[in-house]
């Protein structure tokens, strides 16, 4: 296996630090809002990812954190009335909804910074004792940028570029405009904790650099999360972290690209956000993820309802074709073509070109236990990407659930269609096309037979 490493920009052998268990660690959301498209492309990325290394053979941990004290969160409880825990945990519960629905296996543990705060207090008394950070007349704590001479190796960029640019904010007392705040001191009506320098509560960035000291130790394998995520929040960690312990901190940084709307990314501050919520009303969750997986972890994709539409149509088939499905039997061309695909670099959209592959196979096979190898082993391979997941019944009663669709329905109508059509009966085939349409299905005909779903 090769993995893209955003620290070398190069693509490197997958050698984990120890031959019985993977440590990957992905940067989790900071809990004040429901969550939007641009988080799930992050956590199915790295579910697919997680799920593949296990698939591999691998004994992953997987770690997922929850930042469940910050500025915004503070502000929004502020506006809301309410404790600073109460917005966390409703937006804690709707993430862990949203990710649900989607499918998605659960991290192995998913710390939170509201319940790290000993470990994050004993990080930083280690980081001032080794003089790379320094506590402010005002009882904030900065790590010295300056004192890491390394400092800007995953960013690629320079002290001096970097501090051209940069100021101190009015109320920072920093020594240098680069100094990072590793403990900010209470202000009036905020949540606070007490520590050597008073009361106050952690910067962003010393968090992630605790919670993996706590769990995982001095080193870890994988530490993963968004493009945007590369500085200056994972050039800090690896800064503050590589200070305490002297060692690498993570051997390998996987960034996924963004989602983007008009090419913008998509975020709450550009106000272009679509929640995972609403979306996942109008398209089914794997439909979502299959169009995900068209595009490459890495690489940005733009937000479009008529390529997901597009997903809709393939998953269908794919759903449908799991009916042949029998016996364990599994095709090893087909199961080497994806392993290869998926061995560099989690490459989805050359996996899924196997999967359309074997689904076109299915249907073009006479033998019946052709039919049946092919049909398991497309089930196989979907589910290590986290696909086909449920029975046909299942999943079609997605489709009567969200659009009052009788699926049952649509089926016997698009098998009448088929014998009209055999029939050379176009007046009738024509009109259950009509009355399809009418109940907003749209349906597809193909050498591989006739699909539908719902226009968006």
């Amino acid at each position: 296996m090769r993995l893209h490493d955003s620290m070398s920009g190069t693509l490197r052998k997958f050698v984990p630090h120890s031959d019985f268990e993977v440590k990957m660690y992905v940067c989790g959301p900071t809990v004040y809002d429901h969550s939007h498209i641009g988080h799930a492309r992050c956590y199915i990325a790295y579910d697919i990812i997680y799920r593949y290394l296990n698939f591999k053979g691998y004994h992953v941990k997987y770690v997922r954190n929850i930042t469940d004290i910050d500025d915004k969160i503070i502000n929004k409880a502020l506006d809301e009335g309410v404790d600073f825990s109460e917005i966390a945990q409703k937006y804690t519960e709707s993430f862990h909804a949203d990710l649900n629905a989607l499918g998605l296996l659960s991290p192995d543990e998913e710390p939170k910074v509201s319940e790290t705060m000993d470990e994050i207090i004993a990080m930083i008394e280690t980081l001032i004792k080794k003089e790379k950070a320094y506590v402010a007349n005002n009882g904030d704590v900065y790590f010295s940028v300056k004192n890491q001479k390394d400092y800007g190796k995953l960013s690629k960029r320079k002290l001096d570029q970097l501090r051209a640019g940069a100021r101190v904010a009015p109320g920072e007392e920093k020594k240098d405009p680069l100094d990072f705040v590793l403990w900010k001191h209470a202000k009036p009506g905020e949540p606070s904790w007490e520590s050597p320098w008073g009361e106050g509560r952690p910067g962003w960035h010393i968090e992630c650099s605790a919670m993996n000291s706590a769990i995982f130790g001095e080193q870890i394998d994988i530490h993963g999360g968004g493009r945007d995520l590369i500085f200056p929040h994972h050039e800090n960690e690896i800064a503050q972290t590589e200070a305490c312990t002297g060692k690498e901190f993570s051997k390998y940084w996987l960034h996924n690209g963004f989602v983007t709307t008009k090419n913008e990314k998509m975020s709450k501050s550009e106000g272009n956000v679509t929640t995972i919520k609403n979306l996942i009303k109008q398209v089914h969750p794997e439909a979502l993820k299959l169009y995900f997986m068209s595009t490459h972890y890495r690489h940005p994709i733009e937000f479009s309802l008529e390529g997901i539409n597009e997903a809709a149509k393939s998953l269908n088939r794919m759903y449908k074709a799991l009916d042949f499905a029998q016996g364990k039997r599994v095709h090893p061309e087909y199961l080497n073509e994806f392993q290869q695909a998926m061995d560099e670099d989690f490459n989805t959209p050359k996996a899924m070109t196997t999967l359309h592959a074997v689904t076109k196979a299915i249907y073009k096979a006479e033998d019946e236990r052709d039919k049946q190898e092919l049909a398991n082993t497309l089930q196989m391979l979907a589910n290590v990407l986290g696909l086909l997941q449920l029975s046909k019944e299942e999943y079609q009663s997605w489709y009567e659930k969200n659009y009052a669709i009788d699926a049952s329905w649509v089926e016997e109508q698009i098998v009448l269609r088929a014998k009209a059509r055999a029939d050379k009966d176009f007046k009738t085939s024509d009109s259950i096309r009509d009355q399809l349409d009418a109940k907003g299905i749209q349906i597809e005909d193909s050498p591989d037979g006739t699909t539908w779903s719902v226009k968006l």
